[in-house]
């Protein structure tokens, strides 16, 4: 079993994570698989919205998907930031033929990079991890409003087979003296519109009992 444990700021533990999906993706049956604890989300409302009062936000997990928050915490600086959620299709140490779609959300304390005072300061970092990581920039980073949030979007592309691509897109979100990275891992542009939905900014609505 090899255990995750890593000393680096959330986005770097976030390419990591990244890291883990692709070794999820088609490879020799020789080639060791990475194993983390958790399990599936539950199929109820309430477990499947992950919400974070203090920065404005909430995720609506997809149905079946498998938490790995917290392996890929274990190691995590806390006086650097956290990952907040890092969420799977399917298991991460399970191969497949098809890309596993992925959502991990992590934030830093801005005051990490000197000088940033726009999350597009942020853009510059985050684009050389994703290129440590195989990936390539699809398309010029841009600004966009999300219900009502300023938030810079990045997007990139990695080539895993003839048949397989994966897309990334980071959405980056800065609030209240920290940098959030929304990262969504998919292999076709419906397939990343889908888990993209998910996010919302306000308050989520609580199931009744």
């Amino acid at each position: 079993m090899m255990r995750i444990v890593i000393h680096a700021p959330p986005l770097v533990i976030a390419m990591v994570a990244l890291g883990v999906v692709l070794a999820g993706q088609t490879q020799p049956a020789a080639q060791p698989k990475i194993k983390v604890s958790g399990g599936p989300v539950k199929n109820n409302d309430d477990s499947q919205v992950y919400r974070n009062s203090t920065l404005g936000f909430h995720y609506q997990i997809p149905y079946g998907w498998v938490d790995r928050t917290k392996s890929l915490q274990e190691g995590a600086v806390a006086d650097k930031g956290d990952v907040l959620l890092a969420a799977f299709e399917r298991p991460p140490e399970a191969t497949g033929e098809t890309v596993n779609s992925t959502v991990v959300i992590a934030s830093e304390s801005a005051a990490s990079y000197p000088g940033l005072k726009r999350a597009e300061d942020y853009l510059g970092p985050l684009a050389e991890l994703a290129s440590a990581q195989g990936f390539k920039a699809s398309g010029e980073p841009y600004a966009l409003e999300v219900e009502s949030r300023q938030l810079v979007r990045a997007d990139f592309v990695k080539r895993i087979s003839e048949k397989l691509t994966m897309l990334q897109c980071t959405l980056v979100l800065l609030a209240k003296g920290q940098i959030v990275s929304f990262t969504f891992i998919a292999g076709s542009e419906d397939e990343l519109d889908e888990i993209m939905d998910g996010l919302h900014f306000g308050a989520a609505k609580t199931s009744a009992h």
